[in-house]
């Protein structure tokens, strides 16, 4: 079985083969044999960045028998040609575009982040073209593919890759499920064992509900001062406010519910600012020294797992994070995962961005939401989630338009739309800031440009 990797020169790719590498459960069966990936071909614009990672995963196969080939290549059709998965972790306008999503935000007093708020727009606005030019190759080379997309804003990108491929293209991130690996460990409750009554689009969404051996205990969580202050997204928010909502938010709702200190904190050097110093410095000394690639990958990404959304929990005394969850992993299992229960037919639930249909009511059937699933070797389906409250429906309903209106945006060039979609937004404060929003990407940006020339 092929793997496909586009985007394949960036610093994740190593946990997906480590993950490969791990794999049992492509060992034979009886005398039956279970497909595993025997080859993964990297795809990336720059050789450079090919060869980096390519080192890294040579030296991290050795001492395993029989791991997956690697092969890199630049040619797109070339990587996806007999691929039955194909990852897409692409980022458009690479760590500056990154850095520059933050920057004018911040430059009008707004929220900088690269996937929440103004920065998710502009980050949208470019990157669904090239998603979508992605899906249509994968159609044309590859029309039995799989497509598990990483490639963030992950929600909207998969919804727009979905007119393309339909139900092939699904969306991960690892957000939710630390979040309920999190509240399962504070109660003492192994993790496989309990079922999350999770909601939300990508980067924004609830645990609503945990289920344990038949019974909610969710609530006895956040009545629990001891077995709350060890989740980090209630030490993120405050006991008390989570405590007010009735369910604990996925991280990324600190922008929405702690702006102004949000804001304030993200007035210094930038996530963006440090990760291209970070990344910039991993490349070069893999270059210096290849035969220490895996080592200086595993230091690279044990500064960038301890710096992830530093500023926030700074500013909220909210501690640093925990050990034991930096090592439990992230998408690169959850992919693992989705592909064992489709190539394999072994049945799993998992939380994915996904087509809603009736899953969540209140919300578009084509819009994409992240959801716990039934997933086997027929495909995914979602599981329906029970209605939600004002409070949580409504902000959703918001940024789910604001989705929507950013792909039909980038698909037909319109900057009435896009200004649009950044007036809408409930982080962004006037018409007029969201048209001083769009100008300063436009000025920043070249791939944004290009999708929305003046």
């Amino acid at each position: 079985m092929r793997l496909a990797v586009v985007g394949g020169g960036g610093f994740r790719v190593p946990l997906v083969y480590g993950a490969l590498l791990r794999d049992t459960l492509g060992d034979t069966l009886g005398d039956t044999a279970k497909p595993r990936v025997e080859e993964v071909v990297l795809h990336d614009v720059s050789p450079e960045r090919l060869e980096a990672v390519s080192h890294v995963l040579r030296g991290m196969a050795a001492g395993f028998d029989d791991p997956p080939a690697v092969r890199v290549t630049t040619d797109l059709d070339d990587a996806l040609r007999g691929a039955a998965f194909v990852f897409s972790a692409v980022r458009v306008g690479g760590p500056a575009g990154r850095i520059a999503d933050e920057r004018v935000a911040l430059d009008l007093g707004l929220v900088g982040q690269e996937t929440t708020g103004p920065g998710g727009i502009a980050y949208g606005l470019r990157t669904v073209p090239v998603a979508v030019r992605l899906a249509e190759r994968v159609a044309a080379v590859a029309p039995d593919a799989w497509v598990i997309n990483f490639t963030n804003p992950a929600g909207m990108v998969t919804e727009a890759m979905r007119r393309v491929l339909g139900d092939r293209v699904i969306g991960i991130c690892d957000s939710p499920i630390g979040l309920v690996r999190r509240a399962a460990a504070a109660l003492g409750l192994d993790p496989a064992r309990v079922s999350p009554g999770y909601v939300g689009l990508n980067h924004l969404g609830w645990l609503v509900g945990l289920t344990y051996e038949g019974r909610d205990v969710l609530p006895g969580l956040l009545a629990d001062d001891a077995a709350l202050a060890r989740v980090e997204e209630a030490r993120l928010l405050g006991p008390d406010w989570v405590r007010g909502l009735g369910a604990l938010p996925n991280e990324y709702l600190y922008y929405y519910y702690f702006t102004r200190e949000a804001v304030a904190a993200l007035s210094g050097r930038t996530r963006g600012e440090a990760l291209l110093e970070q990344q910039d410095r991993f490349y070069a000394d893999v270059r210096a020294r290849p035969g220490e690639a895996p080592a200086v990958w595993r230091r690279a990404r044990r500064e960038r797992d301890e710096t992830y959304m530093a500023e926030a929990r700074d500013t909220a005394h909210a501690g640093d994070r925990d050990t034991t969850d930096l090592e439990a992993g992230g998408y690169e299992g959850i992919a693992l995962a989705l592909m064992a229960a489709i190539a394999r037919g072994e049945p799993s639930t998992m939380i994915l961005n996904v087509r809603n249909g009736t899953a969540v009511p209140g919300l578009p059937a084509e819009a994409v939401v992240e959801i716990p699933c039934a997933v086997d070797g027929s495909g995914v389906r979602p599981l329906a989630a029970a209605p939600l409250p004002g409070r949580f429906l409504g902000l959703m309903q918001q940024v789910k338009a604001v989705e929507q209106t950013v792909i039909e945006a980038a698909l037909t060039g319109s900057e009435r739309l896009a200004v649009e979609a950044f007036a809408l937004h409930p982080l962004v404060d006037s018409v007029s800031t969201a048209r001083r929003l769009l100008d300063g990407y436009r000025a920043r940006i070249p791939e944004l440009a290009a999708v929305l020339p003046r």
